[in-house]
């Protein structure tokens, strides 16, 4: 039975297709269009995970798609209704968007795929399961457990912002909601958008500049009090219930009312680009804190609804890999599994398992002792050797090909622990917002200097911002306190003592810069100023080539820990084709690509393929 899953019209869209429950292929659309978050009919996605299984559209049993529109256009009227005379000019603009799109969605889907190719759609089923089901979904059939608790967070589907279900062989059943417009998502969201970031794209920077507040502050502590008695009244059971009047998200076109909130902090919105100073640090620092207890709360009443032993996560919040980190400290739960593609793209795919097992009633497939159905979430395009020989043709770019792997990874090893930055493109492209070895930019996380190169030279971002360590599985434990595998970079926990070197006395006094050049372990570009890390496990079976460049690494070094960011710039989607990486690479001050086997050396390069580096990027 072949299903194909579609997430569109919010931000992510993507597609998944699943065969008997097996995962086939799925991928964003973004990567294709090359437009970031791109929330358009994912045409490029669908033809990719079709041609990937040689399918027409007719050979389809069932496409689903990713939530109700109907139930969200009640929530939006509804909450019109309810404000009156308030969000006239939100209204005014929303609506006809709706009457003309998303009110006739099934009909705008039926003829986006007859764009692809022609196909009989009496033949096909075309259902609608609810936004917080495809995430539960996504993350519970994706996993290896036979029960477990399932734990949905977001900004809002339809009418949930959260969920609480359990999950049972091919059963999923829900216990809890939270309904809109009380959302945890939304708070962390209002923050992301007081603190200068972007809406649906920033929350993850707000999460990494958290760490440089001052936790032992009276502005910290005088924050949280703010939130805790003004914002939110945060229940037992990790339910919250927001005060509507400081927040015009409802039925505003912002998320807050600038004046109210600076008043109430008394310190005004930041704008994009503005310096970051201790009050921001703090002010994220308290949101995050206040995050981390409503989701602690959370994960504890689905603990004691449920008695599992196992919990599952999915939705946007999800990707929050410190609060994840702290639901691992709890040690209440045997087993979590956090779905690589929590935010909407993965909900493509919670639809089609949730058709496959739940609407058509099939059961689940055996793992043998595999640890999920994600497969490293190595679910997008790959490119041959001759796809990559004719883009170098065409470029006119040289490049060294290596016969063997094992003489490739000696070579990128020795270049990075010269301080060498490597683009790294190998195999099928992750799903998902993380890069995972398949589409990365590596460096040396022994290297000092590194972080900030990578930030301002490579990424050309805020230089605040953290870096991820990619480590061999087998040898986490020698430098990070997680006592299990994180192979989707989904989880933050401390780096052990052993490795890490004494602050400045007055360490929670100092600015952000002063603090980032502090050198606080011996693997610095990967440590975060509070000590934590973003760990990705690097696994033989699932990545053997990248687990055998950290091989080569720590043979070298004696470190198997490599820097692992994304492959892309800022305000750009990460790479997908040859032609994608070459052109980031030139784009930037990487030293080397390397697309398979074949090694391009910068210094070789053509001119004229230079002149496309730039100095400004799109904001994120």
């Amino acid at each position: 039975m072949k299903i194909l899953g579609i997430s569109a019209f919010y931000h992510d869209a993507a597609a998944a297709l699943i065969e008997n429950g097996n995962i086939i292929a799925a991928a964003q659309e973004e990567r294709f269009t090359r437009k970031k978050h791109d929330s358009s009919f994912p045409k490029n996605a669908i033809r990719y995970c079709l041609d990937h299984a040689d399918l027409q559209i007719e050979d389809l049993d069932a496409i689903a798609f990713y939530d109700k529109p109907l139930l969200k256009f009640e929530r939006l009227l509804e909450t019109y209704y309810g404000f009156a005379p308030m969000g006239l000019r939100s209204f005014v603009m929303a609506i006809p968007i709706w009457l003309q799109e998303k009110m006739f969605l099934k009909r705008l889907i039926w003829n986006s795929l007859e764009e692809i190719q022609e196909f009989d759609k009496k033949k096909i089923k075309l259902l609608f399961p609810e936004h917080h089901l495809s995430h539960a979904a996504s993350a519970f059939y994706s996993s290896s457990f036979k029960k477990a608790a399932i734990l949905t967070l977001d900004g809002v589907g339809e009418w949930a912002t959260a969920s609480i279900s359990s999950g049972e062989a091919n059963k999923i059943t829900i216990h809890k909601e939270l309904k809109f417009p009380h959302s945890v998502g939304l708070l962390y969201s209002a923050f992301t958008y007081f603190l200068g970031f972007r809406v649906n794209s920033g929350e993850y920077k707000m999460m990494g500049l958290a760490p440089y507040g001052n936790p032992e502050s009276e502005q910290f502590n005088s924050f949280v009090d703010i939130i805790t008695s003004k914002l939110v009244d945060i229940k037992d059971d990790g339910s919250i219930k927001l005060n509507l009047s400081y927040f015009t998200y409802p039925v505003g076109l912002r998320m807050v009312d600038d004046r109210k909130w600076a008043k109430l902090f008394g310190i005004p919105k930041r704008l994009p680009e503005d310096k970051l100073d201790i009050g921001h640090c703090n002010l994220a620092l308290a949101i995050q804190k206040v995050t981390e207890e409503i989701v602690i709360k959370m994960a504890r009443e689905a603990k004691r609804i449920t008695g599992a032993k196992n919990l599952c996560l999915a939705g946007g919040v999800a990707l929050n890999c410190v609060a994840n980190g702290k639901i691992y400290g709890l040690k209440e739960f045997d087993n979590i599994f956090i779905q690589p593609a929590a935010g909407d793209a993965g909900g493509a795919l919670g639809a089609a398992q949730a058709t496959y097992h739940i609407y058509f009633g099939k059961g689940r497939i055996d793992l043998k002792d595999k640890p999920d159905i994600m497969q490293g979430a190595y679910l997008g395009p790959d490119y041959s050797d001759l796809k990559i020989q004719k883009t170098a043709r065409r470029l006119k770019a040289p490049f060294r090909l290596f016969q063997k792997t094992e003489e490739l990874c000696e070579k990128v090893a020795h270049l990075i622990h010269q301080g060498k930055v490597v683009g790294w493109m190998q195999g099928r492209m992750e799903f998902g917002p993380r890069a995972l070895g398949s589409r990365s930019i590596l460096g040396d996380p022994t290297n000092p200097e590194m972080q900030r190169r990578l930030n301002l030279k490579i990424k050309h971002r805020e230089s605040f911002r953290p870096f991820a360590p990619s480590v061999l599985a087998e040898d986490c434990n020698k430098y990070f306190k997680l006592e299990t595998s994180s192979p989707y970079m989904l989880v933050a926990r401390e780096v052990n003592e052993v490795i890490r070197l004494e602050l400045p006395k007055d360490f929670g006094n100092l600015q952000v810069k002063e603090k980032l050049y502090s050198k606080r372990s011996l693997l610095p570009a990967i440590t975060h100023v509070d000590f934590t890390a973003r760990i990705q496990t690097v696994h033989k079976e699932t990545n053997p080539k990248y687990w055998s460049l950290l091989q080569a690494f720590k043979k070298r070094t004696g470190y198997g820990v490599l820097i692992n960011t994304s492959f892309n710039v800022r305000g750009e989607p990460i790479v997908c084709t040859p032609a994608d990486a070459y052109r980031c690479f030139m784009r930037t001050e990487m030293d080397y690509l390397v697309i398979n086997n074949f090694i391009f050396d910068k210094s070789e390069q053509p001119e004229s393929n230079k002149t496309e580096i730039i100095e400004k990027f799109e904001l994120d």
